[in-house]
């Protein structure tokens, strides 16, 4: 994880930026209660961090332009040996397409960073992309959005075969069902322009969550009746259809910005527990139901997530898993 450092995610106030910093810390403190977890601080924030963090979570200092680690870190990857090593894909970042606000100097050597701290192999990849906008099944199967991919932003001109060599050069990719488009106000001016893991993720090979827009009102009605059309048509690396199960989405349509992008998708799956975020919203405990059905076996823990929303995404967005290298090593995030 990385802690919060711009002035954007801080906010304008110090009573904004106070709730900032416990939004976060309520992320990691649910996280850390299950497995390790590791946070990257800037040295300014040290003293928050130290303030509001549960003691077992490891802090460690470094040069931050921004906090969403799912997409500044590395994307990580094991080899394919009896003694797997570990990897992490350097993607190209740009501040998700040169977007004007953003600033990203730090933030582009972060995956670096944080190969170093754990010991992992760097995968150089000219393919410019976050975390958030892909999903995997952990078998070759990944689920991305045009919008991030071919955005002429990030990856001017490629098209489609482009990216999936390079996915499948980075991460094993065998096959990449495309999605049309992400969540309406992933457009807004802090977006990512169409992240998918706002919008749909695999619980587990041949098995996808959607987000569920009921309400024919809200224009990711059909964002979510295009994405559950292709799935329902898709296959995966095996060859075998998906099960497609709906997630609903909250029933908050608006927030003080216009169409929201409230969404249980953007949960995160631990040791033993699955991080949701929640909205004082009718749909939550609704939302739990279906996520405990889907990770049986798993605490289904909420945490609020609508201060981490405002400043422009989740707790997956937040996070980022490292896998379990041998036996017994345990998995940290």
């Amino acid at each position: 994880m990385a802690w919060p450092a711009s002035a954007y995610t801080l906010g304008s106030t110090p009573e904004e930026a106070e709730t900032a910093r416990e939004a976060w810390a309520a992320v990691a403190n649910a996280i850390v209660a299950f497995q390790p977890v590791t946070i990257l601080v800037i040295e300014r924030e040290r003293e928050h961090a130290r303030r509001l963090l549960d003691p077992r979570v490891e802090q460690r200092e470094a040069r931050l332009d921004d906090s969403w680690m799912r997409d500044i870190g590395p994307t990580f990857v094991l080899s394919d040996e009896k003694q797997p090593r570990l990897g992490a894909v350097d993607w190209v970042f740009n501040g998700w397409g040169a977007q004007e606000w953003a600033s990203w100097e730090a933030d582009a050597q972060v995956a670096r960073t944080v190969a170093q701290l754990v010991d992992a192999e760097v995968i150089g990849s000219e393919l410019v992309a976050e975390g958030g906008g892909l999903h995997t099944d952990g078998q070759g199967t990944f689920l991305v959005t045009e919008t991030v991919m071919q955005d002429p932003d990030r990856n001017l001109g490629w098209a489609r075969d482009r990216v999936e060599a390079r996915l499948a050069r980075a991460v094993g990719a065998r096959k990449v069902i495309w999605l049309p488009r992400g969540l309406t106000a992933d457009y807004g001016q802090f977006g990512a322009r169409g992240h998918v893991d706002l919008l749909a993720t695999f619980t587990e090979p041949g098995r996808v969550l959607v987000h569920h827009q009921r309400n024919d009102e809200h224009p990711d009605h059909e964002v979510s009746r295009r994405a559950i059309d292709v799935l329902r048509q898709a296959t995966d690396a095996e060859c075998r259809p998906l099960e497609v199960r709906r997630l609903p989405a909250p029933r908050t349509l608006r927030d003080e910005c216009g169409w929201s992008d409230y969404s249980y998708v953007n949960h995160v799956v631990c040791n033993g527990a699955v991080i949701v975020g929640t909205f004082d919203d009718p749909a939550d405990e609704e939302a739990a139901e279906v996520l405990a059905e889907v990770y049986p076996g798993r605490e289904i823990v909420p945490v609020d997530a609508r201060r981490l929303f405002a400043a422009g995404g989740g707790a997956h967005c937040i996070t980022q898993q490292q896998p379990v290298l041998t036996a017994g090593t345990g998995e940290r995030t």
